[in-house]
Order: structure tokens, then C-alpha cells, then sequence
């Protein structure tokens, strides 16, 4: 067998593919050795000492005195997130701040589509809304050159089903600002102070996304009237609020952060929560009138094609509705056109819809009581 020789051309693209394959190999090498460096133990710093080092409670339970990297003391601050060496303790890097996952996913980045427009019947309620919520974020300046404060935090009552949760959206859309909504039952938590944690962190994320608008929904589920007994996880929920309260007092009344929250039981909220200075607006949204049910179908059947429907007599038939009723009769009305094969619904599908959505609430009432 006879060796083979290779020309210039193909020596040189040898040695090239040589080197390309060491590099990666001393590649592989590093993500190797790297992914085999000891873990590290995630810390809290409690207090930055003169001498240069820092306390800090491990994530593990201890407290230690440690060492820090001279070029990092300048970025440490009580309070900061660390990674420390899991043999000497001392301090290696400094870690960015961290939000429970739920805060996390509460934001709401996109700005909801829903517009003033969108909300039929409640007039008075948009008038008072724009002025203690979007007003201050939009124009600040007005209320300082009145000397003024606008109120902190507003409460939105009423049934459910009358628009709070829209209204709501439909603020945050023109204010152009971070819409967080959290539901009051998801900061009930099992652990002691897991709660509190979360309301933190939730105002926390609120302050960094400036200007933003924290809504909190079913607030009774946390707001309730404190009672001096109870079990321990009825205190839990005590201490959840106790925090709420704290950090409703943390916030001046022009900050770029407005607190909405909305209830079905304003009566068994706690007094603490509704003193001026917190929840010192109630805005009250009541079952809507004829004129405003009237509106309500207008504003749902805009899209739809309608064929002999009068919206009078819609409005009249519905008394006691609310405007989520009405959506679903809309809806229910348009799926039984579709089901006979029809691209336009009349006066009979919105009485059949009528019938089974009011019909199914008598009864779903009567089964609360």
C-alpha cells in the first residue's frame, strides 16, 4: 500500500480544519469544566459592616460574617440577592432582584383593548374614574398648581357582572400605563409571611414599571373584617393585609402608581382599608337601568346582523340584568341563528336567549340562597 501525499491546497485545508476542531474541543473542555464548579449558595445581605465585609443569611437558614470582592462592595446594599462560595462563604458575585413567579406573570404588558366606549350605562362612574385615576397619572400638574392631592386608592363596589373588572381595563388602555391584576384569593398563601412576601413584591414590580396601575380583584378575599379570633389560617390572611395596608401607606398620592381594587361585599371589608389615605374613594356600580341596558345592547350588537330586533323592547324584557347577562344573551342569540344556518339573528333568538340566560341565573340565585 503506497502513502499518500497530499498537494499544498489540501495540506492547508487540513491544518485549518485542525485548528477549527481544536478550538472546539478546548471549548468543550470549558463548558465541561464549568458546568463541574460547585454550586453556589444564594444569600440575603442583612448589613454591610465598616471592615469591609458583609452579614448575610444564606438561603440554607445560617447567618454568616464573610468576605466580599473589594470591586463589588460599591453595587451591595442591605437587602441584596448574592451568590457565595459554597466552601469559604464568601461573597462572588451579586445576583439581580428577583420577583415571585405569580408577581412575575401578574403584569399585563399589552395594553388591554378595551376603551370607554366598550362600557355602556355607566357614565358617571367613567367620569369619576378618569378623574382619580387616569387625571393624576396624565396630568399631575394641575393638581399641584391647585395644591391638592387626588385620592390614593379607589374601590370599585357593586354586583358582579356591572363592569369593574372592564372599567378597570379600559383605564389602563388610555392611560398608556403597566396594568398588574391580581386576584385577592392568589395572595392567600399556606405559609406564614408567604403572603405578605408577594404583596411586597407586587408593589415592588408596580414602582419599577412606573406608571402602572395595580388592580386588585375580589379584594374581600384578603380585606375582610379582622377578627380577634380565628384560626392560623385566618391570621395568615390578617397578616397579608396588615402588609397591603403598609404598603398603601408607602405611596404618595402623586406617585406614578395608582391601586384599584373591586368587591361584591364592600360591607364586610375592613374599616383600616376604607380611611382616607387608602381606599378613600368608593365608587359604586348598581344594576343598570333601562336606559343603560338599552345601551349596553347597542354597544354587543354593533357587529351583529339583526333582523326585526328592537333593542326597546330587549331592554325591557331584561330587567334585573346585569351587563355580563346581557353580553351572554347577545352571544347565546347569535349561536342560535348559527344553528339553523343563518348569518343574522332576530327578535325570536334574543327571546329564546333571554329565557335561558335569565332563567339559568333565577336559579343559580336561588341555589346561593
Amino acid at each position: 500500500m503506497g502513502i499518500e501525499v497530499y498537494g499544498p491546497e489540501e495540506r492547508e485545508k487540513l491544518e485549518r480544519k485542525l485548528r477549527e476542531l481544536e478550538i472546539e474541543v478546548a471549548r468543550l473542555r470549558s463548558e465541561i469544566a464549568r458546568l463541574k464548579t460547585p454550586p453556589h449558595v444564594v444569600g440575603v445581605v442583612e448589613e454591610v459592616l465598616d471592615d469591609g465585609r458583609v452579614v448575610v443569611k444564606s438561603s440554607t437558614g445560617p447567618v454568616f460574617v464573610v468576605s466580599v470582592d473589594p470591586s463589588l462592595l460599591p453595587t451591595i446594599r442591605a437587602g441584596s440577592r448574592v451568590a457565595m462560595n459554597s466552601q469559604y462563604m464568601s461573597v462572588i458575585g451579586v445576583l439581580p432582584r428577583t420577583y415571585d413567579p405569580f408577581v412575575a406573570t401578574a403584569e399585563i404588558v399589552e395594553r388591554p383593548k378595551v376603551t370607554y366606549g366598550d362600557i355602556g350605562g355607566l357614565r358617571e362612574q367613567i367620569e369619576e374614574v378618569r378623574e382619580v385615576v387616569e387625571l393624576p397619572l396624565l396630568r399631575p400638574d394641575l393638581f399641584r398648581d391647585m395644591g391638592i392631592e387626588p385620592p390614593k386608592g379607589v374601590l370599585l363596589a357593586g354586583p358582579p357582572g356591572t363592569g369593574k373588572t372592564l372599567l378597570a381595563k379600559a383605564v389602563a388602555h388610555h392611560t398608556n400605563a403597566t396594568f398588574i391584576k391580581v386576584v385577592g384569593s392568589e395572595l392567600v398563601r399556606k405559609f406564614i409571611g408567604e403572603g405578605a412576601q408577594l404583596v411586597r413584591d407586587l408593589f415592588s414590580l408596580a414602582r419599577r414599571k412606573a406608571p402602572s396601575i395595580v388592580f386588585i380583584d375580589e379584594i374581600d378575599a384578603i380585606g375582610a373584617r379582622r377578627l380577634d379570633v380565628g384560626t392560623s389560617g385566618e391570621r395568615e390572611v390578617q397578616r397579608t393585609l396588615m402588609q397591603l395596608l403598609a404598603e398603601m401607606d408607602g405611596f404618595r398620592p402623586l406617585d406614578n402608581v395608582k391601586i384599584m381594587a373591586a368587591t361584591n361585599r364592600p360591607d364586610i371589608l375592613d374599616p383600616a382599608l376604607l380611611r382616607p389615605g387608602r381606599f378613600d374613594r368608593i365608587i359604586k356600580f348598581p344594576l343598570p337601568d333601562e336606559a343603560a341596558r338599552r345601551e349596553i345592547f347597542e354597544i354587543h350588537t354593533r357587529r351583529m346582523r339583526l333582523r326585526g330586533v328592537d333593542l326597546g323592547t330587549l331592554a325591557r324584557a331584561t330587567e334585573g340584568a346585569t351587563g355580563a347577562d346581557i353580553r351572554a344573551i347577545c352571544i347565546e342569540a347569535g349561536m342560535l341563528a348559527i344553528r339553523e344556518g343563518r348569518n343574522y339573528a332576530t327578535m325570536e333568538d334574543f327571546q329564546k336567549a333571554i329565557n335561558k340566560i335569565l332563567e339559568k341565573k333565577e336559579k343559580e340565585d336561588f341555589m346561593v340562597l
